[in-house]
Formats: C-alpha cells, structure tokens, sequence
C-alpha cells in the first residue's frame, strides 16, 4: 500500500506540473499575439481660429512599437502606403497617464498630435482594425472630409456587445441613467460609420458626452466650414487583459492649413464621477 500511495502521489504531482507548464505555455502564445497583434479598416482649406483643449498639461509619450496585420486595400488606395503608416505607428503608453484628477482630458504634448509627414501625405482612408482575441478594439484612423460624413439618419446599435459590457444604470448619479454607452471610436457623425463593432468600445457615459463629444462636433464644424481634411485617430488603452478601456487617446490634425485649424492630442478618461469600475470584468458600483 505504501508503494502504491506514493506512485499516486507522483502522478499527482506530475500533473499539476504538466497544467502549471501548459499554463505558462498558453501565456506565453497569448503574449507574443499580443505583441504583434495591430489593430488599426478603411483610410480615405484656411481657418484661422484653432480648436484646442485645455484641461492639466502633460508631456509627449513614447510607446513601444507594433508590428502589423494585413491591410484591406481600399480601391485606389496604394497598399504600401497604408502599410507604411502602420508599421511607423506606437500606441500610447498608459504609465504615462496621471490618475484621473476631476477633468474629462489629459493634455498631451501640448496638443500637437504625432502624426508623421508620410501621414499627411496619405490618401483618403478609413481604417478599423481587427478585433484581438479578447473582442476588444483597437485604433481607428481615418482622413475625414465632407465625403466621409453620413447622409442618411443613424441607425440602432443595441445589437453589438463590445468587450466588457454591462447594462447598468444609476439613475441618482447619472442623468442618462446608464452607466455605459457603446462609444464610436470615429464618431458616426465624422465618418458614417455605425453598427461596426470594430469601432464601438464600452464607454461610460462621462466620457462619451463630456470627453468625446466636444472634440468630435468641433471637427465636424471645422469641416464643414472649410472643406478641409482632418487626419484622425482614436486608440482605446487597455490594460493587460482588462476588457474595458482606460481612455482613449485622441490625436487629431488639420490637413490644408498645417494644424491651424484643429491640433489635438489628448487622453480621455473612461471614468464616471462618483462610480467605481472594474475594468477587468466592466463591473462597477457606487463609490
């Protein structure tokens, strides 16, 4: 009997060892996906007044670069070119973002965005890249001009859970009662782009209303007035394996008059005053 108990021991042993290894291995594979993974789908003149924000100053960040997935070629548009921008592009570094103090944005780099001369130089684009293994999103860039801008009336998007969803509501907190709103990276306003759900993030409503919302209508009257291209990317941040984003990191910058018009670069925070967020899971309750 001795003998036998210990053999069992044994194979016990050996196979926690072979689940701990294969943990570690599947971790592994998870986090060089994630390394390599892009995600940036479709990138298509004088003011003098400048759109700016002006919420705490920070400074320019850095990031780590990522590699690239294939691009869907839109028609006209030279592959190359898009695959060029992609490989030059480093999302934002979250360790470079203060906590929340009480304002909807962090200022970065004074407001100019970090596009390259290449960038203001590509053709008209959209772009929404591919879903991680997660579902979370990740950037969205496009060239928008008046031909981006939707005709016709928006339609419903209640179909489309994106990563981290909760429907929950706090109606002694939040006027709109809910919590969460499914928030267009590019606004459907800017680029007619609705029920796509690599362009929808969870959202709390404070962000959407108070950190997005001004940014994309003043876009939208500068184009409008002016004609002019506006080149512009939105990247959710994530943390590790968290499904509901930080922020997001705006950057957004007049073609025809080199940035007098519109130059914005700026983070905002995906909090909601008075709610505390899990942003692991999306679960949230009163602070």
């Amino acid at each position: 009997m001795g003998n036998r108990s210990r053999i069992k021991v044994v194979k016990i042993i050996i196979f926690i060892l072979i689940l701990i290894l294969l943990c570690i291995m599947f971790y592994a594979i998870w986090k060089i996906i994630d390394f390599f993974r892009f995600k940036p789908d479709k990138i298509e003149d004088n003011a003098t007044e400048v759109v700016t924000v002006q919420p705490q100053e920070g400074s320019s960040v850095a990031a780590d670069e990522s590699s690239v997935e294939t691009v869907q070629e839109v028609p006209g548009e030279p592959e190359e070119v898009v695959q060029t921008y992609l490989l030059e592009y480093a999302p934002l570094s979250m360790e470079d973002i203060p906590d929340y103090t009480g304002d909807p944005w962090y200022v970065i780099n004074n407001n100019k965005p970090d596009f390259s001369e290449e960038d203001k130089a590509n053709p008209t684009f959209e772009y929404y890249s591919d879903m991680d293994l997660l579902g979370r999103c990740g950037v969205a860039t496009a060239c928008l001009s008046k031909e981006l801008m939707p005709t016709e009336e928006r339609e419903s998007i209640a179909g489309i859970k994106p990563s981290g969803w909760h429907t929950v509501k706090y109606p002694e907190l939040i006027d709109d009662l809910y919590l969460f709103n499914r928030c267009h990276l590019i606004a459907f306003s800017l680029a007619g782009e609705n029920a796509n759900e690599k362009n929808l993030i969870t959202g709390t409503r404070y962000m959407n209303i108070q950190g997005m919302l001004p940014i994309e209508r003043d876009i939208a009257d500068y184009i409008r007035d002016t004609g002019n291209h506006v080149l512009y990317r939105v990247t959710p941040c994530f943390e590790g394996i968290e499904l509901v984003a930080r922020g997001v990191h705006i950057e957004a910058y007049s073609v025809e008059d080199s940035g007098r018009g519109i130059s914005i670069n700026i983070f905002a925070y995906n909090v909601q005053p008075g709610i505390v967020i899990d942003y692991l899971t999306g679960d949230s309750w009163v602070e």
